[in-house]
């Protein structure tokens, strides 16, 4: 049984509609950056604080590297926004994987991570355009994978049904 793999920007709903996909298929959720803190201890926040993001960056092509090799499948893995910056990353995913992208506007995107104190990227004057503009640069990348869902307008159950639509057509 092949993986699903939730890539897509922040606040697009990987999470919270990872949550329900384990529930519904019966599958184990794997969250990339809780896996990162639980090995090292510290929050995505402290990692990009004290060591910088291409050290996160590290450290999440390392995990993904491990989730993808650790088993036959059959997991939910949701992952952080940026992994789709490595192709690496992205590769070894698909190895056993359905790489799906979850999209959604920058105003949806603001809308909920607005109150949200865990985003070191919006950490800045105007998120909305700091979203605007790492959504405009990651595009690309995200629309490279196997089913892209927009998230816009819909709830997390709406989204996982669509996804395990998808999901039964091509297991």
């Amino acid at each position: 049984m092949k993986n699903i793999v939730l890539t897509g920007f922040m606040g697009t709903g990987k999470t919270t509609a990872g949550k329900i996909l384990a529930k519904e298929l019966g599958m184990k959720l794997v969250d990339v950056d809780e896996e990162i803190e639980s090995e090292t201890g510290m929050t995505i926040c402290d990692i990009f604080k004290e060591h910088g993001e291409p050290s996160f960056r590290d450290k999440e092509t390392r995990m993904a590297k491990k989730i993808s090799s650790g088993g036959g499948g059959g997991l939910v893995i949701s992952t952080g926004g940026g992994i789709v910056l490595r192709e690496e990353n992205i590769a070894c995913l698909r190895q056993n994987g359905l790489i799906v992208c979850l999209m959604a506007t920058p105003e949806t995107i603001l809308q909920r991570t607005k109150d949200s104190t865990d985003r070191p990227l919006l950490k800045v004057e105007n998120p909305y355009e700091k979203i605007k503009e790492l959504l405009n640069q990651r595009d690309e990348k995200y629309r490279n994978a196997d089913i892209t869902i927009e998230t816009d307008g819909k709830s997390p159950m709406e989204i996982a049904q669509e996804i395990i639509e998808h999901w039964k057509a091509v297991r």
